[in-house]
């Protein structure tokens, strides 16, 4: 009785076996022994909401990003909102941004009742183009949102000149950029304000978290007073002065990051630098693997950036292929390699597209690389056996579909 065998080299979509077992996620948390132990003392301590982990992890950020003020946010989201907030949009304002992004960065620009408008990307970075952005500014312009796309930091110093010739405020999505570098400067001590974000595949988590740096007195005085209802002092405050008096001074929101995940915070803050380290080295690796594989293009690195690598995302010489980026997709998928994408263009979402009537075709270097991206498992918890997977998936799949 004859059998019939699978080649190694058959796509597991196609029946054959996968480069892995399991799923390979595209990002993960790291949470160790001494991070459940901080966590647990501040659950033994009489501060569960802002207490004193608050202040020492908001102290030790900024000093870790090289701002003078770092002000802690319930997510990212809610530190763009802030953000946006103390930039002063209102509506009838517009603030510039690009469509290569999450829609929270342009969502925080909506929700102050001002106008989101969109400018297209460079096509080496994907990150806002500084000249398409200057070309977007009216007399109505208030605030430009440049993003760090996967960690690169965005080109600041042309964005920060177009913005102090304009009078206009530069807000730094950094929610991908925690320990990039730009021109021997940390990303978080440049713009006028930064947001980041602690969510799990981020460099550092607490959960769900975000914090807004500032080099601004009175930006950081608006951003505390926000994120606490536009209450002017808070609990803790009065407590330690005896007194129950307090003044609502603005219309806030219950922003808050409590102790509790302060603590985990200021023991991941700690790792910050191994995490990099880590995210690099994986990131060189997989740039000299790829460079030998017609077909992958890898992320660009400019001069005098130093990325953060959230994210690693590779783009595909679609011309060198017969398959487009979903087939592809779902070829590593099969694979067990957790690939995603980012990110759909902000604009071609269907809130966007109802509401300020966009076709598609506005952005094309955005569009473009959307229909090229692949984002990599890039994670620091990543072993070095999940990183030679993912080259061989890489390898595998993309030999099989090679023109």
């Amino acid at each position: 009785m004859s059998t019939t065998s699978v080649s190694p080299s058959t796509l597991a979509i196609n029946g054959g076996s996968p480069v892995r077992s399991t799923l390979l996620p595209y990002g993960r948390q790291s949470v160790d022994d001494a991070d459940i132990q901080a966590v647990v003392e501040v659950l033994r301590s009489d501060w569960l909401t802002t207490g004193p982990k608050v202040a020492e992890f908001e102290e030790t950020f900024a000093a870790r990003v090289g701002a003078a003020h770092a002000v802690s946010f319930s997510s990212g989201t809610a530190a763009l909102h802030a953000a946006a907030f103390a930039a002063g949009l209102k509506p009838g304002d517009e603030a510039i941004t690009s469509p290569m992004t999450f829609a929270a960065t342009a969502n925080c620009v909506l929700y102050q009742g001002a106008t989101p408008v969109f400018a297209d990307v460079s096509l080496d970075t994907l990150n806002l183009d500084p000249e398409q952005a200057a070309g977007r500014i009216t007399p109505k312009t208030r605030a430009i949102l440049p993003v760090d796309y996967a960690g690169h930091p965005a080109d600041l110093t042309p964005i920060m000149d177009i913005a102090r010739s304009k009078g206009l405020m530069v807000i730094e999505d950094a929610c991908h950029g925690l320990g990039a570098e730009y021109s021997g400067r940390r990303v978080g001590s440049i713009a006028d304000m930064t947001a980041f974000s602690f969510h799990p595949v981020k460099h550092i988590t607490t959960g769900e978290g975000g914090m807004v740096t500032t080099n601004g007195p009175q930006l950081a005085e608006t951003l505390r007073r926000f994120r606490n209802h536009g209450i002017s002092s808070d609990a803790r405050q009065r407590q330690s002065a005896g007194q129950w008096h307090y003044e609502m001074v603005l219309l806030g929101f219950n922003y808050r990051l409590p102790d509790i995940v302060c603590a985990l915070g200021i023991q991941q803050l700690k790792r910050l630098d191994a995490n990099l380290a880590r995210r690099r080295e994986i990131a060189a690796v997989y740039t000299a693997a790829f460079r030998d594989i017609p077909g992958v293009i890898s992320p660009v690195v400019r001069a005098g950036a130093n990325p953060a690598w959230h994210l690693y995302p590779i783009r595909l010489d679609l011309e060198k292929l017969t398959a487009d980026r979903a087939q592809i997709f779902r070829a590593l998928r099969a694979e067990n390699i957790g690939v995603n994408v980012h990110y759909i263009p902000v604009h071609l979402h269907p809130y966007y597209r109802e509401r300020f009537g966009y076709k598609g075709g506005e952005f094309p270097a955005a569009e473009d690389g959307y229909t090229r991206l692949i984002s990599l498992p890039m994670f620091h918890g990543m072993s070095d056996p999940d990183v030679d997977d993912v080259i061989r998936a890489i390898s595998k799949v993309i030999s099989c579909f090679a023109r």
